[in-house]
């Protein structure tokens, strides 16, 4: 993803004008009077003739040093420029930073990733410790909406060409398939289950964010084609949180309930950001978050957590089909009020864990094991987690795993597994079939698509 605006080409710089022809003064021969009478004698006379004559080689002496000199001085210009031409890295190659990523959206990511991993840490804690279902409620109001929302407005230039295509299968299917295959053989392991199935139909624990950005980002030309794309999507989550019979293939509950999320940062422009950047918004979002935080200790004992997960109806979590309206739309506004807070409260700047915002799938996907293999192994059995000390470390140790797994040497270990190249499984003229032909249309692939 590209996190700034690129340079498509080249200025080429101006040449020096050339010098204009100097006068005769500027030459070094007087101007004849006008009279026509040449210094030194009459006209006609031959000293005057002589002079005449010797003034004129002077000037057309001077004259050819001129031109001499304006064109060499263009031609150590052109030099020079193609030189520079030469020397200038091209945008992407080594030598020059190109596509430079913004502190800001890597914070953000980086910080989410923490609170995802210590959301996750919370969950068993939650019947034995209202401050910490109060935590969790707050956290899962908004740290998958702001991810959803950083994804999509990432989202905004693709279109469906070959090679955006090629990348959505290698930095996302591939992976789903991968990382589904292995957290199954993973719960067959650690949770003594050999006859768990493996399904690509149905994402286990946290595979399901791959699917639903698949889908999202395929369907991104869409919400850039349609006149209303948020009310759209949020008519699409309301009506998928009244009809259970979605079924949990690919879950798509959670597909269709956090797409307005996705469609909201395909609409988002960078000055949508620096209003939430400004000082006054930071000083408001303390008083916000202090009253979210109050409502949540409030609601944790009354409310169904399942309802932040979005993953069924209002049928399956027992409440009557209507229901699901208000919540949805109520849910949404909170999440973006909460949304707003959170991004008005990450730095701007490089810090430490900067560069670790762009490892954040790495953390995400890879720190599920341990999440998991916790509740397999009996972990939380322990009493001293239960404890407010024990809540607290176990808070700094899910933050300190998740940025461990975020690190450059973990990446490059699971590369093969979260980007792999794969030019073998793509034909090599691919990229060639976005190329505008002759006559002004497409040749090969986007031609067909837009004939159906």
């Amino acid at each position: 993803m590209s996190d700034i605006l690129r340079t498509d080409g080249y200025q080429r710089a101006p040449l020096p004008a050339a010098r204009a022809v100097p006068t005769a003064e500027q030459a070094g021969t007087p101007a004849a009077p006008s009279g026509g009478r040449a210094p030194g004698g009459a006209p006609g006379s031959a000293p005057g003739r002589a002079e005449a004559r010797a003034g004129g080689q002077d000037h057309a002496s001077g004259s050819t040093a001129t031109a001499a000199t304006a064109a060499t001085a263009a031609t150590a210009a052109t030099a020079a420029t193609a030189a520079a031409a030469t020397t200038t890295p091209k945008p992407g190659k080594p030598g020059k930073p190109g596509k430079q990523r913004d502190a800001f959206f890597d914070n953000a990511k980086y910080l989410a990733i923490v609170l995802v991993a210590m959301g996750h840490a919370w969950e068993p804690l939650r019947a034995d410790s209202r401050a910490a279902a109060a935590l969790y409620i707050a956290v899962y109001t908004f740290h998958m909406p702001a991810f959803i929302i950083i994804s999509g407005y990432f989202s905004r230039s693709f279109d469906a060409s070959p090679n955006r295509l090629k990348r959505l299968v290698t930095g996302i299917a591939v992976p789903y398939v991968v990382f589904e295959v292995a957290y199954t053989f993973f719960k067959r392991w650690a949770d003594d289950d050999p006859t768990y199935p493996i399904s690509l139909l149905d994402p286990w624990y946290l595979v399901w964010f791959l699917v639903a950005l698949f889908v999202w980002r395929l369907t991104t030309p869409l919400w850039k084609l349609v006149r209303w794309p948020l009310p759209l999507s949020l008519a699409i989550a309301v009506l998928a949180s009244v009809s259970p019979d979605i079924g949990d293939d690919l879950d798509l509950q959670r597909v269709l309930q956090f797409l307005p999320f996705f469609v909201l940062g395909l609409c988002l422009k960078p000055e949508h950001f620096q209003l939430v950047r400004r000082r006054e918004v930071r000083i408001l979002a303390v008083p916000v978050v202090a009253c979210a935080l109050v409502f949540a200790y409030w609601a944790a004992p009354r409310m169904n957590a399942a309802w932040f997960y979005r993953r069924d109806s209002a049928q399956e979590l027992g409440v009557p089909g209507w229901v699901g309206v208000p919540m949805t739309l109520g849910m949404f506004v909170c999440s973006l009020v909460l949304v707003a807070c959170f991004f008005a409260w990450v730095p701007r700047r490089h810090f430490w864990f900067t560069a670790l915002g762009a490892g954040t799938l790495y953390g995400y996907l890879l720190h599920g094991f341990l999440a998991k293999g916790s509740r397999f192994w009996d972990w939380y059995e322990a009493d001293w987690m239960h404890t407010p000390l024990g809540a607290i470390a176990l808070t700094v140790i899910a933050g300190t795993i998740v940025t461990v797994l975020c690190t450059a040497p973990v990446q490059r270990v699971f590369r093969f597994a979260m980007e792999p190249k794969m030019e073998w499984a793509f034909r090599r003229d691919a990229a060639a079939l976005d190329k505008p032909t002759p006559g002004g249309g497409r040749s090969g692939f986007r031609a067909r698509v837009g004939k159906g």
